[in-house]
């Protein structure tokens, strides 16, 4: 409870000290339990080097709860063979050889992880920064894809904005391709890094960055309109490449989607992902990793156009087949890899979020089958409860039931993940 509500104090952005105070009152019998208790755990937490935290929520008093221990001391705290008990019951709970034991479970269960996982993890965090966009070129380009939409977008403070008016175009995308929060009519403030989203004595910002509704509403928009000067392609060298044949470089987009419908009855993208795929005068086609573009220059000022280049006996190759060569090679060699990546990763997600679904409706469904039938005995007794009736908890577990069913059916939606066929965006000339 304690993690929950600190949890929302730091969700909203609260960046002051806080402090959570959990009063017991003194010299009363449950007082006198919690008082010992703190003495115990001092103790522990003393012999211990201060771990004793990391299990206290798995510290079980004689098979009870410290809930249940209190109120123990509530109804029965005046017996003192009760008393007695109790103050037994938590000296035993805070043995340090019990807690040792808990400690080393602990660490046993989540600590401790084999090299060949450290490995995948850590290759897993190098694949994902090496992908990362980074925030300035995020920044770049949503400033400018934006005034092209009619947007206004005015610099308040450094790398933060203000929005006075998100054009009726985006906002309509939205409505179409969104599922998530809607697109504002305007934002007192946006930052493209974390950093920058709740400076001291600064309004909030809204965090933009892919995934944001107004991000993807624009994005969707620019390529509309523009999606064709990728197919039109451009000429870039490649200085490192000191050989005389050029060669192709086709970009695609890959997606996977799950069986879940958007707003526009569409089944739901979970994964999305621009693909490189290069082909030499050898029709070798190889994948290529993470933006290869960056890493050629534009065309100089004297040096020879598209056309003359095509026109030499080194580019007598290139033809149109070479678009479908490069589908087949992302069809048989990089979706594959994308899919099982996804589902990896998916599944795994849904397994935790289906046991938990269940552990939690299941025990409210049976909480609340339990009290229709014993309202329903007390009023057949002629005992009826004025606040709560033998229906209303009947239709509170059929409701929890049918909640319970709908997730059910969601999360088999979403386990059911299918790639689409890549598709060509559009693809470049690599001259040497």
């Amino acid at each position: 409870r304690l993690e929950q509500r600190f949890g929302r104090i730091h969700r909203i952005g609260q960046t002051e000290v806080c402090h959570l105070w959990n009063l017991v009152a003194e010299e009363t019998r449950e007082g006198d339990v919690y008082h010992k208790l703190l003495d115990k755990l001092a103790q522990a937490r003393s012999a211990l080097g201060g771990q004793v935290f990391d299990v206290l929520g798995k510290v079980q008093f004689e098979g009870h709860s410290l809930r249940e221990l209190l109120i123990d001391a509530i109804r029965y705290g005046d017996q003192p063979e009760v008393r007695a008990r109790l103050t037994k019951v938590v000296e035993n709970a805070f043995d340090k050889d019990s807690l040792r034991e808990l400690l080393e479970d602990r660490a046993l269960a989540h600590d401790s992880m084999d090299a060949s996982r450290v490995y995948r993890i850590r290759k897993e965090m190098e694949r994902a920064e090496a992908r990362r966009l980074q925030p300035h070129y995020v920044e770049s380009f949503f400033l400018e894809a934006f005034k092209r939409l009619g947007g206004a977008v005015r610099q308040r403070e450094p790398r933060r904005y203000e929005i006075t008016h998100v054009p009726a175009p985006v906002r309509n995308r939205d409505r179409l391709i969104g599922f998530g929060e809607p697109v504002m009519p305007r934002y007192e403030r946006i930052a493209f890094e974390k950093a920058l989203v709740a400076p001291q004595g600064q309004p909030l910002a809204a965090f933009v960055c892919p995934g944001h509704p107004l991000l993807n509403a624009v994005i969707d928009i620019s390529l509309e309109r523009y999606r064709d000067l990728l197919r039109r392609g451009a000429v870039l060298v490649d200085e490192r490449d000191q050989g005389t044949s050029p060669r192709v470089l086709f970009f695609l987009e890959h997606a996977i989607q799950d069986a879940s419908l958007t707003k526009s009855g569409d089944r739901r993208v979970v994964s999305k992902r621009l693909l490189f795929v290069e082909i030499d005068a050898q029709a070798t086609a190889r994948h290529l990793n993470y933006a290869p573009y960056l890493d050629y220059r534009p065309l100089a000022e004297g040096e020879p156009a598209a056309e003359a280049i095509l026109a030499r006996p080194e580019s007598s190759w290139i033809g149109r087949e070479l678009e479908s060569k490069a589908q087949a090679h992302a069809i048989a060699e990089v979706v594959p890899e994308h899919l099982a990546e996804v589902r990896d990763r998916k599944l795994a997600l849904l397994d935790k979020t289906e046991a938990a679904v269940k552990d939690r409706l299941t025990k409210e469904i049976n909480y609340w089958d339990f009290r229709a039938e014993q309202l329903k005995e007390q009023e057949r007794a002629g005992k009826a409860n004025a606040r709560l009736n033998s229906g209303e908890a009947r239709k509170r577990a059929d409701e929890l039931q049918a909640r319970l069913q709908k997730r059910m059916e969601e999360i088999k939606r979403e386990r059911q993940l299918a790639p689409l066929p890549p598709v060509v965006l559009g693809g470049l000339l690599v001259a040497p």
